[in-house]
């Protein structure tokens, strides 16, 4: 429970959670750090800020490529948190989250990070 507390924590906030779906969005290739700044249109250390937040909630991993720190989205912790909410929030009532199970399973990001 703690993690997913942490990680609802980090996207209850305007500005990492566009981080976060840019991320997803963009797949296992991810985006550079610079990149994310342009297209938020965020100061590097308010994104920077942002970024470790992400990070520190396993929601978010970085490589180096050259002088760029690419992020990309980790979806097997964003599958875990979902599956938690769901498991959950449902409290033993499977057809409390019957609709959005179904959302869930035609919008699954397979391992390949693609929806």
């Amino acid at each position: 429970m703690k993690q997913a507390v942490t990680a609802l924590s980090a996207l209850a906030h305007e500005g990492r959670l566009s981080v976060f779906r840019m991320l997803v969005q963009a797949g296992r290739e991810g985006i550079a750090a610079g990149e994310i700044a342009r297209r938020l249109d965020t100061p590097p250390n308010t994104l920077s800020a942002n970024l470790t937040i992400l990070s520190h909630a396993g929601l978010i991993e970085n490589r180096r490529e050259g002088r760029s720190v690419i992020y990309s989205a980790r979806y097997g912790h964003m599958t875990e948190l979902l599956e938690y909410l769901m498991k959950d929030c449902c409290g033993g009532h499977p057809e409390v989250c019957a609709a959005l199970a179904d959302v869930v399973l035609r919008s699954r990001c397979d391992l390949e990070g693609t929806a």
